[in-house]
């Protein structure tokens, strides 16, 4: 008898205790007739094969122009996806999240613009462009735990619009996270490590690289398509912040997947193992 209630706690407790999720951030580069032979149609493949080999649960993209979104969509079966384009509608870059519709569902969702007029679409500050961050809250099936999963693409120029975007993210956490569930924010920030948004991050969240227990390739994320160039960790501009003691993250990766002497898109993903214990 007392075999069988330890075998029952030792099911409950991996059921319901230590939940692993696998999380990934990736810009695939829009689709641009000037990029030649890396121009989207000639790498669309390789995306969506790299992404259904590493299976995250949750993905964010940036830069998916409607028909590439359309297309990761229409391929990557066990997946659903939500988001807005940054020029309104379906209309620009989307930052979509995709998440495996089979383990989670999609409670509420939104997409907010960087900008003074988060609710419209708008150019924030000294940005040059548009720019959002798609956000929603999933309750994983089997467990029911609840998280909020942002993603976003902040400004490539605006030093300002860079510093404001964090500080409107977090206003945001903290308008619709009123019962504290844990957060995970994903994207590509444009921003080195040590610059002042990141830290800003950095002190509210935990950057998933500084406390994995396992990190495979450190090194930047930004490749610009040069496969024979070596990629610094000054290019190291896609991140992934998660909650204080709600995760526990286990490995982190650069993916530096490339074919025929090419990359995937111009970045290359983040991807992290975490092992969600609240």
């Amino acid at each position: 008898m007392r075999k069988i209630t330890l075998v029952i706690l030792m099911l409950i407790s991996n059921e319901f205790i230590g939940q692993e999720l696998k999380v990934m951030t990736y810009n695939i580069r829009l689709d641009i007739a000037s990029d030649g032979e890396n121009s989207w149609p000639n790498r669309k493949e390789k995306v969506s094969d790299l992404i259904q080999f590493h299976e995250p649960d949750i993905f964010g993209i940036q830069e998916g122009l409607p028909h590439q979104v359309q297309y990761l969509d229409s391929v990557l079966l066990d997946y659903e996806a939500f988001g807005e384009g940054r020029d309104g509608g379906k209309r620009g870059e989307h930052s979509s999240i995709f998440y495996k519709s089979n383990k989670f569902e999609l409670i509420e969702f939104n997409t907010f613009w960087l900008s003074e007029t988060p609710d419209a679409i708008s150019k924030g500050w000294d940005a040059a462009l548009n720019r959002i961050c798609t956000f929603g809250l999933f309750k994983n099936k089997k467990t029911m735990q609840l998280i909020w999963v942002f993603n976003t693409h902040f400004d490539h120029v605006g030093e300002i619009a860079r510093r404001k975007s964090a500080q409107l993210i977090q206003q945001k956490i903290e308008q619709v996270n009123s019962r504290n569930y844990p957060v995970i924010i994903m994207g590509d920030f444009n921003l080195e490590a040590n610059s002042e948004p990141i830290l800003f991050l950095s002190n509210l969240y935990v950057h998933s690289k500084k406390t994995s227990k396992l990190i495979y390739n450190s090194g930047g994320t930004f490749n610009g398509f040069d496969f024979h160039k070596p990629i610094g960790s000054d290019k190291e501009i896609d991140h992934i912040f998660v909650s204080k003691k709600s995760f526990e993250v286990k490995k982190y990766a650069v993916l530096t997947d490339s074919y025929s002497c090419k990359y995937p898109s111009d970045h290359f993903p983040v991807l992290v193992e975490l092992d969600f214990s609240k």
